[in-house]
Protein backbone atom coordinates (compact mmCIF):
# COMPACT_ATOMS: atom_id res chain seq x y z
CA UNK A 1 0.00 0.00 0.00
CA UNK A 2 2.85 2.39 0.77
CA UNK A 3 4.07 2.37 -2.83
CA UNK A 4 0.66 3.63 -4.02
CA UNK A 5 0.50 6.47 -1.49
CA UNK A 6 2.23 9.09 -3.71
CA UNK A 7 -0.27 8.43 -6.53
CA UNK A 8 -3.21 8.62 -4.12
CA UNK A 9 -1.88 11.85 -2.63
CA UNK A 10 -1.24 13.36 -6.07
CA UNK A 11 -4.74 12.41 -7.20
CA UNK A 12 -6.21 14.08 -4.12
CA UNK A 13 -4.14 17.24 -4.70
CA UNK A 14 -5.47 17.38 -8.27
CA UNK A 15 -9.08 16.95 -7.13
CA UNK A 16 -8.65 19.54 -4.38
CA UNK A 17 -7.06 22.01 -6.81
CA UNK A 18 -9.85 21.48 -9.34
CA UNK A 19 -12.50 21.96 -6.63
CA UNK A 20 -10.91 25.24 -5.52
CA UNK A 21 -10.55 26.56 -9.08
CA UNK A 22 -14.12 25.61 -9.97
CA UNK A 23 -15.39 27.46 -6.91
CA UNK A 24 -13.26 30.52 -7.75
CA UNK A 25 -13.86 30.85 -11.47
CA UNK A 26 -16.00 28.07 -12.84
CA UNK A 27 -15.00 25.70 -15.60
CA UNK A 28 -13.15 28.34 -17.60
CA UNK A 29 -10.69 28.97 -14.77
CA UNK A 30 -10.09 25.29 -14.10
CA UNK A 31 -7.77 24.54 -16.99
CA UNK A 32 -5.39 21.59 -16.82
CA UNK A 33 -2.50 24.07 -16.56
CA UNK A 34 -4.16 25.92 -13.68
CA UNK A 35 -5.04 22.67 -11.90
CA UNK A 36 -1.45 21.43 -12.25
CA UNK A 37 -0.03 24.73 -11.01
CA UNK A 38 -2.38 24.79 -8.00
CA UNK A 39 -1.66 21.13 -7.21
CA UNK A 40 2.10 21.63 -7.62
CA UNK A 41 2.47 18.91 -10.25
CA UNK A 42 3.45 18.57 -13.88
CA UNK A 43 0.93 17.88 -16.65
CA UNK A 44 2.36 14.37 -17.11
CA UNK A 45 1.34 13.51 -13.56
CA UNK A 46 -2.15 14.85 -14.23
CA UNK A 47 -2.54 12.75 -17.37
CA UNK A 48 -1.25 9.64 -15.58
CA UNK A 49 -4.29 9.89 -13.31
CA UNK A 50 -6.98 11.62 -15.43
CA UNK A 51 -7.72 11.52 -19.14
CA UNK A 52 -9.03 15.08 -19.29
CA UNK A 53 -10.13 18.12 -17.36
CA UNK A 54 -13.73 16.92 -17.69
CA UNK A 55 -12.84 13.68 -15.93
CA UNK A 56 -11.44 15.45 -12.87
CA UNK A 57 -14.36 17.90 -12.90
CA UNK A 58 -16.81 14.98 -12.88
CA UNK A 59 -14.90 13.57 -9.92
CA UNK A 60 -15.44 16.84 -8.05
CA UNK A 61 -19.13 16.81 -9.03
CA UNK A 62 -19.51 13.17 -7.92
CA UNK A 63 -18.04 14.01 -4.52
CA UNK A 64 -20.49 16.92 -4.15
CA UNK A 65 -23.41 14.66 -5.09
CA UNK A 66 -22.21 12.00 -2.64
CA UNK A 67 -22.08 14.71 0.03
CA UNK A 68 -25.88 15.08 -0.10
CA UNK A 69 -26.68 11.38 -0.67
CA UNK A 70 -29.37 10.22 1.78
CA UNK A 71 -28.11 6.61 1.63
CA UNK A 72 -24.37 6.73 0.87
CA UNK A 73 -23.88 3.06 1.75
CA UNK A 74 -26.60 2.10 -0.76
CA UNK A 75 -28.44 0.07 1.86
CA UNK A 76 -31.75 0.64 0.09
CA UNK A 77 -33.23 2.81 2.81
CA UNK A 78 -33.71 6.03 0.88
CA UNK A 79 -37.14 7.31 -0.06
CA UNK A 80 -38.23 9.06 -3.23
CA UNK A 81 -38.63 12.29 -1.24
CA UNK A 82 -35.11 11.97 0.22
CA UNK A 83 -33.61 11.35 -3.21
CA UNK A 84 -35.51 14.33 -4.58
CA UNK A 85 -34.34 16.55 -1.71
CA UNK A 86 -30.74 15.42 -2.33
CA UNK A 87 -31.07 16.43 -5.99
CA UNK A 88 -32.50 19.80 -4.90
CA UNK A 89 -29.72 20.29 -2.35
CA UNK A 90 -27.06 19.67 -5.00
CA UNK A 91 -28.72 22.10 -7.43
CA UNK A 92 -29.30 24.82 -4.83
CA UNK A 93 -26.16 24.45 -2.72
CA UNK A 94 -23.71 23.93 -5.58
CA UNK A 95 -25.14 25.73 -8.61
CA UNK A 96 -21.60 26.16 -9.96
CA UNK A 97 -21.06 22.40 -10.06
CA UNK A 98 -24.62 21.72 -11.22
CA UNK A 99 -24.08 24.02 -14.20
CA UNK A 100 -20.80 22.35 -15.07
CA UNK A 101 -22.30 18.86 -14.72
CA UNK A 102 -25.17 19.71 -17.07
CA UNK A 103 -22.72 21.23 -19.57
CA UNK A 104 -20.54 18.12 -19.51
CA UNK A 105 -23.54 15.80 -19.68
CA UNK A 106 -24.95 17.63 -22.70
CA UNK A 107 -21.73 18.45 -24.55
CA UNK A 108 -18.91 16.39 -23.11
CA UNK A 109 -20.59 13.06 -23.61
CA UNK A 110 -20.56 13.58 -27.34
CA UNK A 111 -16.83 14.38 -27.39
CA UNK A 112 -15.55 11.50 -25.28
CA UNK A 113 -16.64 7.88 -25.11
CA UNK A 114 -15.37 7.70 -21.52
CA UNK A 115 -17.40 10.74 -20.43
CA UNK A 116 -20.42 9.49 -22.34
CA UNK A 117 -20.22 6.15 -20.52
CA UNK A 118 -19.72 7.84 -17.15
CA UNK A 119 -22.71 10.18 -17.60
CA UNK A 120 -24.87 7.24 -18.71
CA UNK A 121 -23.79 5.16 -15.68
CA UNK A 122 -24.72 8.03 -13.38
CA UNK A 123 -28.10 8.43 -15.08
CA UNK A 124 -28.87 4.71 -14.86
CA UNK A 125 -27.80 4.66 -11.21
CA UNK A 126 -30.16 7.53 -10.38
CA UNK A 127 -33.04 5.89 -12.27
CA UNK A 128 -32.37 2.61 -10.46
CA UNK A 129 -32.35 4.32 -7.05
CA UNK A 130 -35.53 6.30 -7.73
CA UNK A 131 -37.20 3.17 -9.12
CA UNK A 132 -36.16 1.04 -6.14
CA UNK A 133 -37.40 3.69 -3.70
CA UNK A 134 -40.67 3.91 -5.64
CA UNK A 135 -41.06 0.12 -5.42
CA UNK A 136 -40.39 0.13 -1.65
CA UNK A 137 -42.98 2.85 -1.12
CA UNK A 138 -45.55 1.26 -3.42
CA UNK A 139 -45.28 -2.54 -3.07
CA UNK A 140 -48.39 -2.97 -5.23
CA UNK A 141 -46.45 -1.51 -8.17
CA UNK A 142 -44.65 -3.88 -10.54
CA UNK A 143 -40.90 -3.55 -10.85
CA UNK A 144 -41.26 -2.41 -14.44
CA UNK A 145 -43.75 0.30 -13.46
CA UNK A 146 -41.53 1.51 -10.60
CA UNK A 147 -38.57 1.67 -12.99
CA UNK A 148 -40.64 3.56 -15.57
CA UNK A 149 -41.77 6.09 -12.97
CA UNK A 150 -38.20 6.46 -11.72
CA UNK A 151 -37.08 7.13 -15.30
CA UNK A 152 -39.80 9.76 -15.77
CA UNK A 153 -38.94 11.45 -12.48
CA UNK A 154 -35.23 11.62 -13.30
CA UNK A 155 -36.03 12.93 -16.80
CA UNK A 156 -38.26 15.63 -15.33
CA UNK A 157 -35.59 16.60 -12.78
CA UNK A 158 -32.98 16.78 -15.54
CA UNK A 159 -35.27 19.02 -17.58
CA UNK A 160 -35.85 21.30 -14.61
CA UNK A 161 -32.10 21.34 -13.95
CA UNK A 162 -31.37 22.33 -17.54
CA UNK A 163 -33.92 25.12 -17.36
CA UNK A 164 -32.40 26.30 -14.06
CA UNK A 165 -29.01 26.54 -15.75
CA UNK A 166 -30.58 28.69 -18.47
CA UNK A 167 -32.55 30.81 -15.98
CA UNK A 168 -30.95 30.92 -12.50
CA UNK A 169 -34.09 32.64 -11.13
CA UNK A 170 -36.22 29.60 -11.97
CA UNK A 171 -37.75 28.14 -8.76
CA UNK A 172 -36.10 24.74 -9.12
CA UNK A 173 -36.85 23.46 -5.60
CA UNK A 174 -40.56 24.20 -5.62
CA UNK A 175 -40.98 22.89 -9.17
CA UNK A 176 -39.06 19.70 -8.31
CA UNK A 177 -41.12 19.14 -5.16
CA UNK A 178 -44.30 19.56 -7.22
CA UNK A 179 -43.31 16.44 -9.18
CA UNK A 180 -44.14 14.32 -6.13
CA UNK A 181 -47.61 15.81 -5.99
CA UNK A 182 -48.44 14.93 -9.60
Amino acid sequence: MARYRPGIETRQRIVDAARELLAEGGADGATVAAICQRAGIRPGSFYNLFDSKDQVVLTVVREAIEGVDPDPERAGTDTVAELLEAFIAFMENRPDLARIYIQIAVGGGSRSDHLHARVLRHHHSRVERFGAAMAREHPEMTGAEAHRRGELLVAALNGLALFTIIDPEYPFGSMARALLKE
